[in-house]
């Protein structure tokens, strides 16, 4: 399987989590950052790393970017790096661009230039211990859009000993079942007679309100 490619323009704290654990998982991983100490503390734990000016068309080409699979712009603070990076890449024709913003201005403005994705990472944190919070059922929530959601349920009582069928997650929740993560074993797309266990992990995908839902109801 061919290992995918991955440019990450901005080595900052974020950016350089990124980069290390897009390694970490076996990928090719170019690092770029303008600051020489970033570029250095991150130079072992990626594929390559250069000190480059990533609103330098010119220095990017140079660097064969076209030949990767994805671009992640980490540059947050500084906006206008953040938009020049992001309209450069595109350019290239990189097929899958992920932006770092720090304001929801900011984040429309990379979609409206070419971004695919656009992360918000402090916005993002919030809701999800927001959620955490309002419900004790609810171990991880990822927000995949406006309108859908990953969620991961612990089982609650009233579940245990029922099958995926009699639970009718679809029509009742409004929710697909993913996954189920028991201990240390993952069943993916559960079978219908699978029967829930105390301690069962419920992996699913809905709209935001089904899960609304799901909330209020795990909660009481």
């Amino acid at each position: 399987m061919k290992r995918k490619q991955y440019v990450v323009i901005g080595i900052g704290r974020f950016g350089s989590t990124v980069a290390k654990t897009l390694f970490s998982l076996d990928n090719d991983v170019l690092a770029l950052d303008a600051d020489e100490d970033n570029v250095q503390n991150i130079s072992e734990h990626v594929t390559h790393a250069v000190q480059v000016d990533a609103t330098d068309e010119n220095s990017l080409k140079s660097l064969g970017l076209r030949n990767m699979d994805v671009a992640v712009i980490t540059i947050g603070a500084d906006i206008q790096a953040s938009i020049m990076a992001t309209l450069i890449v595109k350019e290239m024709g990189i097929p899958y661009i992920i932006a770092k913003a720090n304001s929801e201005i900011h984040a429309k403005l990379l979609y409206k230039i070419g971004a695919d994705k656009v992360i918000l990472p402090e916005r993002d944190m919030g809701i999800r211990v927001a959620h955490s919070l309002v419900a004790s059922n609810i171990l991880d929530f990822i927000e995949l859009s406006n309108e859908y959601n990953i969620a991961e349920i612990v089982c609650p009582d009233e579940w245990v000993g029922r099958s995926i069928m009699q639970m009718n997650f679809r029509a009742d929740y409004g929710l697909n079942v993913m996954a189920i993560k028991s201990g240390e074993k993952i069943e993916i797309s559960p079978a219908p007679d699978y029967r829930l266990s105390d301690g069962d992990v419920i992996v699913a995908i809905g709209d935001v309100k089904s899960l609304e839902k799901i909330e209020i109801r795990t909660k009481k």
